[in-house]
């Protein structure tokens, strides 16, 4: 098979790990295999919501009686986070009285990262507090207003819409889980960015919210105390350590533009830290998970922001690679254990307690397809 074969073979093949696995409510699972990942986050949903509607301006796909496959399914994954959020709507409400007082927040009245196709939250022993989830959905929601040419919005949308941003331009000082599910005292700076870009994209879906002054204090709180003493972007406030998560911040997130000199000097050291020379990306130095292994997931990241700041060259190189990992269905797992910044031990104790990597990753796909579509080189698909 040639490399443009196997290309297409593999991009057909992430559409279809997505429209097969999106449950009937519209969340679409993690990963069908792995049972700690047969949940929906938001995070990971929001990309893949924005990957099938750049992929809709392209051509439409037939799956399942439908020649509209990708719209249909970006909205039904939308219905479903409104319905989550506008459930909650009580509790959010309580977390963001208890912020403006000053207090800390109570877990059970915060938004959880993932949820049960159903809707409802999932086992109490995982760390749900994150916020960054919550403000993709919002940017990955107004690009999918912007592209399927939807208004006026859905009332329960615009209630969802505005009470996310609501909480959070509360909560964004507030220390949660970073996208990993790690750190949970600290303030991360890709949460940050996943914050600013939902805020934004929020005023842009409902012209009545205005978050201009907030989010101009998250990029002077960013800049003035979330670097490095090198000036990149710092993983969480007062490390000298960057995370693979940090190009976020730029692409898609755009708390800084993709040349902005702040993003140029902490992709740089992503380079020099977190590539593995002829491999994908690690997430940080301090990784443990499955061995701190290559995430194909960030190869394809950072691909994706090679490709805004025209470097083609490299994005290539990275998109080739995560192309060899896929399996000889098509497909694409979160990351390989070769190499490893972690000892064989701690691979091994992880497959014990979870089982293998998970393959397919949803997300991964949905990051192919962002790549690809963003260097021009998919195909339609029939």
């Amino acid at each position: 098979m040639n490399d443009r074969a196997r290309s297409q073979r593999i991009y057909q093949r992430s559409l279809a790990v997505i429209l097969e696995n999106q449950q009937p409510g519209g969340a679409y699972l993690a990963c069908p295999t792995m049972p700690d990942y047969q949940f929906s986050w938001f995070r990971d949903g929001a990309y893949i919501a924005y990957a099938l509607a750049l992929d809709a301006q392209a051509g439409d796909v037939f799956h399942e009686g439908s020649m509209a496959a990708q719209i249909e399914s970006a909205r039904e994954f939308h219905d479903w986070c409104a319905r989550v959020i506008n459930d909650r709507a009580e509790a959010v409400e309580r977390s963001i009285e208890r912020a403006a007082r000053g207090e800390p927040p109570v877990l059970a009245d915060t938004l959880n990262a993932r949820y049960r196709a159903n809707g409802h939250a999932g086992p109490d022993d995982w760390p749900e507090f994150q916020l960054d989830g919550v403000g993709t959905w919002l940017w990955s929601l107004a690009e999918y207003a912007d592209r399927a040419h939807t208004p006026p919005l859905p009332l329960a949308w615009e209630r969802a819409i505005t009470l996310a941003a609501r909480y959070l331009a509360a909560m964004w000082q507030v220390p949660c889980y970073d996208c990993w599910e790690e750190r949970g005292g600290d303030i991360h700076i890709s949460t940050l960015g996943a914050i600013y870009a939902g805020l934004a994209a929020s005023s842009r879906l409902v012209p009545s919210l205005n978050w201009d002054d907030t989010t101009a204090a998250i990029r002077r709180f960013v800049l003035a105390q979330g670097l490095t003493p090198g000036g990149e972007l710092a993983k969480s406030v007062g490390l000298d350590m960057v995370d693979a998560n940090l190009i976020g911040v730029a692409v898609p997130h755009r708390l800084l533009e993709p040349d902005d000199p702040v993003m140029r000097r902490t992709v740089a050291r992503i380079e020099r830290e977190l590539h593995a020379p002829g491999s994908g990306i690690h997430r940080h130095l301090e990784d443990v998970y499955y061995g701190g292994g290559a995430w194909v997931l960030l190869a394809l990241w950072l691909a994706w922001y090679y490709l805004e700041v025209g470097e083609r060259q490299r994005a290539d190189d990275l998109i080739a690679w995560a192309e060899s990992r896929a399996d000889a269905d098509g497909n694409l797992p979160e990351q390989v254990p070769d190499p490893m910044l972690a000892s064989a031990w701690h691979y091994d104790d992880w497959v014990r307690r979870r089982g293998p990597i998970a393959q397919p990753l949803v997300w991964s796909h949905a990051q192919y397809i962002i790549a690809r579509r963003m260097g021009g080189g998919a195909q339609p698909v029939g």
